[in-house]
């Protein structure tokens, strides 16, 4: 049976972008006649707005986008990510660099990140301390996304040995979303392209661990005019409930649907083969 979810992080209400990602994966998982599920990504504790999970249940409640499963919250699941850890103890080590070590002596990612030289691949340099567990990087990783086309990355040489752990005892989404993934046997990944690049890192991952690979499906992030990512950093208004038929409507066009307010028309409308295959799109 197709299983697909939405894991948005409780860093602040959902916004028009939200609204697309959540919206596809909805749609796709109802048309194919599936279960789907909500997750709330909430081990990055810092940045955690209070109030913030319990308003985005009620924003995707009153927009129908009804879910088919209690809500999983990534808190309460740590010790599977720890299980995990330690099924991955031969291919990981612990790296004592700081972030300033690191910046000045790694490349950048296609994604903003930094891509790790391998500096304590071999052992920690003496008298530096544990900062965080990093995966050994070994495999080239192919898959097709169903709206991005044919994928190629070498995990190694364009992301360098990643962060599962780190020393204060927070675990990395990378780990964390594959773990869950495959907890909540999803089948289906539909979310926006700012994640397309962190996929070979995930896939990686679940061959390491022995889990299924599912289907991917990323659909054009929405930028604002100066190129920026619609998030709370950049300004994204909230989703305002008053304005649902509107909104859904929008979300429906720049997904390269036919615009409808009624969801039931939209499931039987939708048509992933529609959806323009560009990494970002900008919303007017």
């Amino acid at each position: 049976m197709y299983v697909g979810r939405f894991a948005p992080s409780p860093t602040g209400p959902l916004h028009f972008g939200s609204l697309v990602a959540a919206l596809a994966s909805w749609l796709d998982a109802r048309s194919m006649h599936g279960r789907w599920l909500v997750r709330i990504e909430d081990l990055d504790r810092p940045r955690e707005q209070a109030g913030a999970a319990a308003e985005i249940l009620r924003t995707l409640e009153r927009f129908g986008l009804y879910w088919d499963e209690p809500v999983l919250f990534q808190s309460a699941r740590t010790e599977l990510y720890r299980f995990a850890l330690e099924a991955l103890r031969d291919h990981t080590y612990w790296c004592g660099c700081t972030r300033r070590e690191i910046a000045d002596s790694a490349g950048m990612a296609a994604d903003g990140a930094k891509i790790y030289p391998g500096t304590c691949r071999a052992g920690l340099p003496a008298g530096k301390p544990p900062r965080a567990l990093r995966l050994k990087a070994s495999q080239r990783v192919l898959f097709h996304d169903r709206a991005q086309g044919p994928q190629d990355q070498d995990v190694a040489a364009a992301i360098g040995d990643f962060v599962l752990y780190r020393a204060d005892g927070q675990f990395a989404y990378q780990l964390a979303v594959v773990v869950d993934d495959a907890e909540q046997s999803v089948t289906d990944i539909v979310r926006g392209a700012d994640l397309l690049d962190s996929t070979a890192r995930q896939i990686h991952l679940q061959r390491l661990l022995g889990h299924r690979q599912p289907r991917y499906l990323h659909v054009p992030m929405a930028v604002n005019a100066a190129g920026a990512k619609l998030s709370k950093q950049s300004g994204a208004p909230p989703l305002e409930v008053s304005k649902k038929e509107e909104l859904l409507r929008q979300a429906l066009v720049f997904l390269g649907q036919a615009p409808t307010e009624n969801l039931a028309d939209a499931i039987r409308k939708w048509d992933p083969s529609r959806i323009p295959a560009a990494r970002t799109r900008y919303l007017a």
